[in-house]
Formats: structure tokens, C-alpha cells, sequence
């Protein structure tokens, strides 16, 4: 099986501890045979929304939930300019989230597996398990 990056969604859903998040998901959150990894694109968007209202973290703050992602021993994956350059590459369509395609980029750019619930990423040919 390919590393896997988790999208913003299912990172907070795990965090969580959400009934939200697929037995499908958590089992490839939760597989120790491959690197788990979050984009600094999800820390940017949960950065960029906390102050705005639009989410609250049961885990407290940002850098709490930092923590929770070292205890778990997620890696973080900075964004290249290589990874930001792939997004020019990625089909147009209705979804425009800025941080969905640069975490499409990544996965595609790196060839890693995404898990996320969003059917959105399916178009730019990521592979998405949920």
C-alpha cells in the first residue's frame, strides 16, 4: 500500500474521535506499515478558519492539535514549490477549494493515497480511499 495523506476533514474527524469517519478510513489512518502524512496546506486551512468561526477544535487549540498529530506520530508535508506548480496541471471543473487542489497536487506529485470523504478529488485522478 502507498503512504497516505489525510485530508483536513478526516484528520480532524480522527482527532476527534468522530463516528464521521468510515471503519475504511480509520483502518488506513491507523496502518502502521505506511507513513502517515498531513499536508501543512490542512495546518494553513484550520489556521486560516479557527478565527473566522468557521472551526473549533475538540482538542483545544492549533498547537494542541499539533501535538495530538506528533503523539500519533503523523509526518508533516511541507509544501514545495514543485507541489503548488502541479496545481496549474489539475483539471478545471466546479471545485475551486485552493487547499483541495494543492493537497491533490501533493498527492499526486508524491504518489501518495489520499483518505478523505470528499468525491471532489476523484476528478484529478487521486487515488481516495474512504
Amino acid at each position: 500500500m502507498n503512504d497516505v495523506l489525510i485530508d483536513t476533514q478526516a484528520l480532524i474527524w480522527f482527532a476527534d474521535g468522530s463516528a464521521k469517519l468510515s471503519a475504511g478510513a480509520k483502518a488506513h489512518i491507523e496502518d502502521t506499515s505506511v507513513r502517515q502524512l498531513v499536508s501543512a496546506a490542512s495546518i494553513w486551512e484550520m489556521a486560516i478558519k479557527i478565527p473566522l468561526g468557521k472551526l473549533t477544535l475538540r482538542t483545544g487549540s492549533l498547537s494542541d492539535f499539533l501535538d495530538l498529530l506528533r503523539a500519533n506520530l503523523f509526518e508533516l508535508l511541507p509544501v514545495s514549490a514543485e507541489d503548488a506548480a502541479r496545481v496549474v496541471n489539475l483539471p478545471g471543473g466546479e471545485h475551486k477549494d485552493p487547499f483541495d487542489r494543492l493537497i491533490a497536487a501533493q498527492c499526486l506529485q508524491h504518489d501518495l493515497t489520499l483518505v478523505s470523504i470528499d468525491p471532489a478529488f476523484d476528478a484529478y485522478g487521486v487515488r481516495r480511499v474512504w
